[in-house]
């Protein structure tokens, strides 16, 4: 299971919007001289750092391990009813009836298993996206303005939303969000 291809998927239009804004505010000898604009891959962020990573891989064992419950309450509901398939010819009327009250209330335990199964995942995934982009929003930030840029765009990736259609790799700081990211993030 692919756990981390929407994650990130978040439009950032009003900082484009803020962004360009301020370009158009300035003077256009002072926009060309002042204006230094990057952009960050914010998905390549947390896939690529060491803290990202770790926070990607506790990620998938969570949903490893509830898998693994879920799939043997799946078996079991398997067995359950061949179980019954072989029996109802033998059981009486009542008893088939009782039998597959049974079984439906087992197969409705495990739906509601899985829907707060999926539930508590998708809350976990928005505590880590949350989290995670206060941290390269600071790491950006950091780099941003060490390098004298002015605004930084999140650029997407092929599984989020695309924003950027062309950037030249000079003004890509991805790499360099990783690498304060991962000192800021070393504890």
């Amino acid at each position: 299971m692919h756990t981390t291809g929407t994650l990130l998927g978040r439009i950032t239009l009003p900082l484009v919007a803020a962004g360009m804004l301020l370009l158009a505010s300035l003077p256009a000898a002072q926009a060309a001289e002042a204006f230094k604009m990057g952009v960050v891959d914010p998905q390549a962020v947390l896939e690529k750092s060491k803290a990202g990573k770790k926070a990607l891989d506790g990620l998938k064992e969570y949903v490893s391990t509830r898998q693994k419950l879920l799939s043997a309450d799946e078996e079991e509901l398997r067995n359950t009813e061949k179980t019954l398939k072989d029996q109802i010819a033998k059981l009486s009327d009542t008893e088939k009836k009782e039998k597959e009250t049974q079984f439906r209330a087992k197969v409705q335990d495990y739906q509601k298993r899985a829907q707060a199964f999926n539930q508590e995942l998708q809350g976990k995934q928005k505590e880590l996206v949350d989290d995670y982009m206060k941290k390269i929003a600071s790491a950006t930030q950091t780099v941003a303005e060490k390098g004298g840029f002015s605004i930084v765009v999140d650029k997407g990736s092929e599984q989020t939303v695309k924003i950027v259609i062309y950037n030249k790799d000079t003004i890509d700081l991805t790499d360099q969000v990783i690498k304060a990211f991962d000192q800021a993030n070393s504890k």
